[in-house]
């Protein structure tokens, strides 16, 4: 009877951590950048905010290349609003070396990355890495 109560209570303790993670974590595959590279970010929650890591790059090809990025943080400090909202962080553009305030957008197997610098904006359509 101790092991199966002690079992349940992993279950749903598991059940409640599934439950609790964001819908915007897990691995994002970029548009190519200005030099038709591309890479693929993985997104966790750091503290109360999401953040996005360089785990993998590519050039135009789809053929896997050495990024001196690789493993930078390229988002931070973004900050979950609900209804797949996403505002207040920064992105980081390697093929700019230009950082970027933030915001993005969340619907379905999309992620609508929005930067600006002053009055100019850079959007990009991420799509979901399985």
């Amino acid at each position: 009877m101790k092991t199966l109560i002690l079992s349940l209570t992993a279950a749903f303790g598991l059940l409640a951590t599934a439950a609790a993670a964001d819908p915007a974590e897990g691995r994002w595959r970029t548009q190519p950048d200005d030099n038709g590279n591309y890479g693929v970010i993985s997104m966790s929650m750091c503290g109360n905010t999401l953040c996005g890591t360089l785990v993998e790059s590519y050039n135009g090809s789809g053929a896997a290349i050495q990024s001196a990025n690789t493993g930078r943080q390229i988002v931070w400090d973004m900050e979950p609003r609900g209804n797949g909202q996403y505002r207040d962080g920064q992105i980081y553009a390697p093929d700019r070396d230009q950082t970027y305030r933030s915001r993005m957008d969340l619907a379905g197997d999309q992620l609508t990355v929005s930067g600006c610098v002053l009055f100019i904006c850079r959007d990009q359509t991420w799509t979901r890495d399985n």
